[in-house]
């Protein structure tokens, strides 16, 4: 059965003519599996843009020749000429075009124009690139860190929260949306409690939390602490276990032993017919675009989950998704993130960091 895939792309020319580069996504039912950039040396903001397309239709097409693509892109030249409505004038641009058609069957494509906000990580791929963050190596995205570390830029700071210890946490059972939905332990709200000190203490402009009990209740402690009101976000909510929710990793493997192993195997099964891990982080790639979007510069504390946090740190790290499975977050502790506003460059500045109750 062919599969149904959806690009984003983007490219931009600092100067137009000037440096060029393009970024682009591979997605399918949501879940992320390219991130494709790089520069193109002295181009146009146009031919940034086709080649950002190209890239996405030549991956698409490299991971099935027969699927369907849906094209989202904040270019309306380039959908409107890759859709057949505007004529392609201009003789680079003829060729590039033809290039795109050639890469897969056009009658499989649809073209859609958004935007430019909801493009918003094709573009940031397509400036990470300008900024030396070629894919080939990850020595120029050091220096620009470094260089961001540095700078005069005031990040938006996140400071991720997990919620404390419920009635689940000592024998680490799976807690994910189900209907359990446990409550904190005495345990987790005196952690709760020194973690919205700590939190207070730092000064946030905002608080955001998952809408779940056991998060509600620590968003309570640091709203008490802080004297800010709780936004509630669905996107932070934890990753949905399905059916292995409150059992065991050892019970887990015990009656669903097939099931365990594709886990491990894979960040795209889904634990109990729940979300993958590739789900979770592709949900959280958009949550933290959209805090970095309508808060830049601020100081934002998200009260969240162990899962969602693993995935926070391998994300900013831009390490491979299966290092979640090599993280752990503390009950109450706090894990900081900085991003950059004008490219979209992430660092993380701490780890599961441990609030002591006072």
């Amino acid at each position: 059965m062919a599969r149904d895939f959806v690009i984003t792309a983007d490219g931009g020319s600092r100067g137009n003519p000037g440096p060029a580069a393009y970024g682009a996504t591979v997605s399918e039912n949501g879940v992320l599996l390219a991130e494709l950039y790089d520069t193109l040396g002295i181009a146009s903001n146009n031919v940034a843009e086709y080649s950002g397309l190209i890239a996405g239709l030549k991956k698409a097409h490299e991971l099935d020749p027969e699927a369907t693509i849906h094209v989202k892109m904040d270019s309306k030249l380039v959908v409107e000429q890759m859709s057949g409505r505007w004529q392609v004038k201009h003789p680079a641009m003829r060729e590039l075009a033809k290039e795109a058609r050639s890469v897969h069957k056009m009658e499989l494509i649809t073209f859609q124009w958004i935007p430019r906000e909801e493009n918003s990580h094709a573009d940031r791929l397509a400036n990470k690139a300008l900024d030396g963050g070629v894919q080939s190596t990850s020595k120029p995205v050091l220096n620009k860190l470094t260089e961001r570390l540095v700078g005069e830029e005031v990040p938006t700071t996140i400071w991720f929260v997990r919620h404390g210890e419920t009635t689940l946490t000592p024998t680490r059972r799976f807690s994910g949306i189900g209907p359990m939905n446990p409550p904190l332990t005495e345990t987790g709200i005196a952690q709760a409690q020194a973690v919205a000190k700590e939190i207070a203490a730092r000064k946030p402009d905002v608080l955001i939390a998952s809408p779940i009990q056991r998060t509600t209740q620590t968003a309570q402690e640091v709203a008490a602490a802080s004297g800010l009101e709780i936004n509630f976000d669905d996107i932070w909510v934890e990753c949905d276990f399905g059916y292995w929710e409150g059992l065991t990793p050892t019970e887990v493997k015990e009656k669903h032993p097939e099931d365990w192993t594709n886990w491990l195997a894979s960040t795209t099964h889904r634990p109990g017919d729940g979300e993958s891990y590739a789900e979770v982080y592709s949900r959280i790639e958009a949550g933290i675009n959209d805090l970095v979007e309508r808060y830049p510069h601020k100081k934002i504390c998200v009260v969240t989950h162990n899962i969602v946090i693993r995935a926070i740190a391998s994300h900013a790290m831009e390490a491979p998704l299966e290092s979640m499975y090599h993280v752990d977050i503390l009950p109450c502790s706090i894990t900081t993130v900085a991003v950059w506003p004008s490219d979209g460059l992430r660092a993380l500045k701490s780890l599961s960091e441990r609030a002591v109750a006072k």
